[in-house]
C-alpha cells in the first residue's frame, strides 16, 4: 500500500519529502523508485514533513499516529484505523489538534460512489436490503507474514471486510445488530465469511468475504435493494459463460487490491481529497469516526464467529 500511496502522491503533484522503514534495504529500494530520500528512523523523518502517511502493518498506526501528532503533523492513516475501538479513540483523540484521515478508500470508487448518489437521491426508495461481496485469494506470502496473525492485521474481517461495513453504514445508518458465520477449508488459509447486520433503521445488510478465490482472482459486487427500486454491480461483467484460469507463478501480486475500471484511480481520489481537504481546511468526506464505526462493526462480526450467536456492536 506504501507503493499505491506513493505513485498518487507523485499524480497530484505533493512532494514525496522521504520515507522510512523497519527494514532499510526497503526503504533504500523505494525511495530509488520515487526519487525521494530514506530516513534511518521514523523520528528524523518526522522533522521534515507536513503530512505523514501511515501505510504500516495495523498494529503500528496507533504509536505512529500519536509521534506524529505529537510532533504537530497531519497524518493520513491506512485503513482499519487500529485493532481495537479504544487504540482508535485513544488516536482521534491525540490528533484534536490536526488534520487526521483515515483511508477508507471504497468510498472513492467511481461505481460505489454513484450507487451512493442514487440512494442518497432516493431513486430505490427506501433502503431495504443491501448484498455487498468482497472476495478475494489469500495473500501470496509466508504463513508466518503478519497478514495471517490476528494480532497484527485483525485477520480477513478487520483487514478485508471492513471497507464493506463503511459503505454500508454510509448507505444505511448504524448498525443495531450483527451475526456472522464462517466457513473455512481443512487445508490452507483459505476463509469464507458472511455477516448479517440489521440496521437501525430497519434494513438489513448482507456482507459476504473471503479469502477464497483461485491466485489473482479478486470479485466484488453490490446489489442493492429499496421499495422502488435496485442498483446492481459486479467487476465481473461476464460473458454467458466465464472461464477462470489462474496466472502461472510469480505473476500474482502478493496481495489483491480492487481495480475500478476507469482512469481515474481510486486512491488518487482519495489522496486528493484529503490533500486538497488540508491545504483549505475543509471537512473531510470521511471522518475518523467512521473509521472507527466500520472497525466496531468488524469487530462484532468477530465476536459473532467466535460466540456463534448475534452480538450488538
Amino acid at each position: 500500500m506504501g507503493e499505491v500511496h506513493a505513485a498518487a502522491w507523485q499524480a497530484i503533484g505533493a512532494e514525496l519529502a522521504g520515507c522510512s522503514s523497519s527494514n532499510p534495504a526497503q526503504a533504500e529500494a523505494f525511495a530509488k523508485r520515487y526519487q525521494t530520500r530514506p530516513f534511518i528512523s521514523y523520528p528524523e523523518l518526522l522533522n521534515r514533513v507536513d503530512i505523514v502517511d501511515v501505510c504500516t502493518p495495523t498494529a503500528f498506526h496507533k504509536p505512529m499516529v500519536l509521534a506524529a501528532a505529537k510532533a504537530g503533523k497531519h497524518v493520513i492513516c491506512e485503513k482499519p484505523i487500529a485493532l481495537s475501538v479504544e487504540d482508535a479513540q485513544a488516536m482521534i483523540d491525540a490528533c484534536r489538534g490536526v488534520r487526521f484521515f483515515v483511508g477508507m478508500v471504497l468510498r472513492f470508487f467511481p461505481q460505489y460512489r454513484s450507487a451512493k448518489e442514487l440512494v442518497t437521491a432516493g431513486r430505490i426508495g427506501k433502503p431495504a436490503v443491501l448484498r455487498l461481496k468482497r472476495v478475494s485469494y489469500v495473500p501470496q506470502k509466508t504463513p508466518e507474514d503478519w497478514y495471517f496473525k490476528d494480532d497484527v492485521s485483525g485477520g480477513m474481517v478487520i483487514d478485508l471486510m471492513i471497507h464493506d461495513f463503511d459503505y454500508v453504514r454510509w448507505l444505511a445508518g448504524d448498525v443495531e445488530r450483527v451475526y456472522a458465520l464462517k466457513t473455512s477449508p481443512a487445508a490452507g488459509l483459505r476463509q469464507y465469511v458472511q455477516a448479517i447486520l440489521r440496521m437501525r433503521n430497519g434494513a438489513i445488510a448482507l456482507i459476504e468475504g473471503g479469502w477464497a478465490n483461485p491466485p489473482g482472482v479478486f470479485r466484488t459486487a453490490l446489489d442493492l435493494s429499496g421499495t422502488d427500486g435496485l442498483i446492481e454491480w459486479s467487476s465481473d461483467q461476464p460473458s454467458p459463460l466465464l472461464t477462470l484460469v489462474p496466472p502461472k507463478p510469480g505473476e500474482t501480486a502478493a496481495v489483491g487490491l480492487p481495480i475500478s475500471g476507469l482512469t481515474d484511480n481510486p486512491y488518487t481520489a482519495e489522496l486528493r481529497h484529503a490533500y486538497e481537504c488540508i491545504q483549505s481546511g475543509a471537512p473531510f468526506e470521511i471522518s475518523a469516526e467512521d473509521a472507527l464505526e466500520a472497525l466496531r462493526i468488524g469487530i462484532a462480526v468477530k465476536k459473532s464467529l467466535e460466540k456463534g450467536r448475534p452480538v450488538l456492536p
